[in-house]
């Protein structure tokens, strides 16, 4: 896991990642973590949002830390279509349609693609862009509310299969105008790697055209299928 946190996490195990963000939701008053968490899954059902994530890596033979940081913006439509658009320090582009999930390394200008339902179960994709309710998320992740803290309700998800090099997603709501917010995302995975992602502009149930969540490899990119 040596680039933003989806990316990393998928080119770790397939050279693509799924990925993640999202922010504010339909919420009725500040209830619970998990109450939140239930209501963003379903009524939330299309946002787009200005995403900074930070990656941080795990000390190692005695050196410090390291962080990354980049930006981009996030579009989605449940169930399972999103597009997740870096755009600083370097460009890469994450496109699942319903059926693969492409990521596109526009430096390397190389493309790779996979069947989203091999990739996308327990993953911060999951929560955020394919998941209808909490039942849905409980078959593949043990959630548990955590005490309020940085001024956020939170919630821990931990993939019931340790297959993947996923260790845990939490989830950080804050109050909003229209109730809880879905505010922070901060993935760990299996090598001590860790991601934040803050959502900023987060516009519920955006129209967004679903020529977003079409890709097609550009000319003369180099395409690894899996």
């Amino acid at each position: 896991m040596h680039m933003s946190t989806i990316h990393s996490y998928f080119r770790a195990s397939a050279k693509l990642a799924a990925a993640l963000l999202i922010t504010a939701g339909t919420y009725p008053a500040w209830a619970g973590g998990l109450d939140s968490l239930e209501q963003f899954v379903k009524n939330t059902r299309s946002g787009k949002a200005a995403f900074t994530q930070v990656v941080t890596s795990p000390t190692k033979d005695g050196q410090p830390q390291r962080t990354k940081t980049q930006s981009g913006t996030f579009e989605f439509q449940r169930p399972g279509k999103f597009r997740f658009d870096y755009a600083k320090p370097f460009e890469q582009t994450i496109v699942a349609d319903g059926q693969t999930l492409w990521l596109h390394d526009i430096d390397l200008n190389q493309v790779s693609s996979r069947q989203q339902a091999q990739v996308l179960g327990s993953t911060p994709a999951a929560i955020v862009a394919a998941a209808p309710n909490l039942k849905a998320l409980e078959k593949d992740f043990t959630l548990t509310e955590e005490a309020d803290a940085a001024g956020q309700q939170w919630v821990k998800a931990v993939p019931k299969s340790r297959d993947g090099q996923l260790q845990s997603i939490r989830v950080g709501f804050k109050p909003g105008s229209k109730g809880a917010e879905l505010n922070t995302l901060e993935i760990l995975d299996s090598f001590g790697q860790r991601s934040v992602l803050t959502f900023t502009g987060f516009e519920v149930n955006a129209a967004v055209p679903a020529s977003q969540f079409q890709f097609k490899p550009p000319a003369g990119a180099d395409v690894l299928r899996q």
